[in-house]
């Protein structure tokens, strides 16, 4: 395991970030955890109207962005049943098994909040027979709060409606070797490089060569977070996500995957061989991948009209969209990455 000086503060923040709720539309206290932390290094972050947090941390002359998003996977009440259990519908895009047996707690509009589990609705393997044939979906499983409810009328007794926020428990666990397990590793571990980045630079120990923006978006798991928003004066843009750890793909967790294409095409030719050109003069461990099924703020970002030069790069993730997976080594290579790029003419 390779120790670079700052692994400490990456890590540090990447406990924090996912320990803090925010599935996609339920984002404020995120956002507020990432205010505090760059108003603390000096600088002025902003948000803009739709929440996006965005920060100049120097430098001057053919500005990029470096965006990474805080919004995570996650549900909502779609209904509450007469037997007091809640139907939910996801926000993002993932398999309904990933959430069989796992912890949530539900936000209600007031400001509380119930802790509760996702079931099958014919859970117990002493009482029915056929549970690995059940097809896992909104229909066969269900949210039991850890409440004495049985009715819908106690249920809204509690505050709880149709359309609070469920998020899910991240189960976070950094293993001595420097595995990193948690949910919400897409994108936190990635926001967390970004801070290390902030943290770098308000310390001196980055010489910005042109001028860099940090983006953090909270609709990206929806389609939209870096549709709108950008500084105007941007003529690169850099997303750092998670890389792809899979078959045919070379990425692993403990290191620093660059996306040539995803399912929006193929990344720019020169600044894709820029990363590439970093990686290999830095001797990072990395890989350059395809992403078979997977879109980016970038995407986003060009959909909506940017006129910019655009590239992916983000520390490898293993079982995306469930508990995921990834290293230390992976995340230092990342920065690594990233702040020698930000330092070049």
């Amino acid at each position: 395991m390779n120790m670079h000086p700052y692994t400490t503060v990456a890590v540090d923040h990447l406990m924090k970030l996912v320990n803090i709720p925010s599935p996609s539309g339920f984002t404020h206290i995120a956002s507020a955890y990432l205010m505090d932390v760059l108003s603390g290094y000096g600088f002025a972050p902003y948000t803009t109207h739709k929440g996006n947090v965005v920060c100049c941390i120097g430098g001057q002359g053919h500005p990029l962005v470096v965006a990474a998003h805080v919004d995570t996977l996650g549900a909502m009440v779609r209904s509450i049943k007469p037997n007091g259990r809640l139907r939910y519908t996801q926000i993002g895009g993932y398999p309904d098994n990933n959430l069989e047996n796992e912890t949530c707690v539900v936000h209600t509009r007031d400001g509380r909040t119930y802790t509760g589990t996702f079931y099958l609705t014919t859970p117990a393997s002493h009482v029915y027979k056929d549970i690995p044939a059940v097809t896992r979906g909104d229909t066969t499983l269900e949210v039991v709060l850890d409440e004495n409810v049985s009715s819908k009328d106690e249920v809204r007794a509690l505050g709880i409606e149709v359309g609070d926020f469920i998020s899910l428990d991240p189960r976070a666990v950094h293993t001595p070797s420097g595995y990193i397990k948690s949910r919400h590793l897409d994108d936190k571990a990635s926001a967390s490089v970004l801070l290390a980045l902030a943290k770098m630079a308000a310390s001196s120990d980055l010489t910005l060569s042109r001028k860099i923006y940090l983006v953090f978006t909270v609709h990206e798991e929806v389609g939209h977070g870096c549709c709108a928003g950008l500084p105007e004066d941007v003529e690169d843009i850099l997303s750092v996500d998670m890389g792809c750890v899979g078959d045919d793909l070379a990425c692993k967790e403990n290191m620093v995957s660059i996306c040539a294409k995803d399912s929006a095409g193929p990344y720019d030719y020169d600044l894709t061989n820029e990363l590439i050109a970093i990686a290999k003069e830095k001797a990072l461990p990395y890989a350059v991948d395809i992403y078979p099924r997977y879109s980016s703020d970038t995407a986003t970002a060009l959909r909506a009209g940017l006129d910019a030069r655009y590239a992916l790069c983000g520390q490898g993730v293993y079982a995306s969209h469930g508990y995921e997976r990834t290293h230390v080594d992976g995340m230092m290579a990342t920065l690594t990455l990233v702040s020698t790029l930000a330092e070049r003419k």
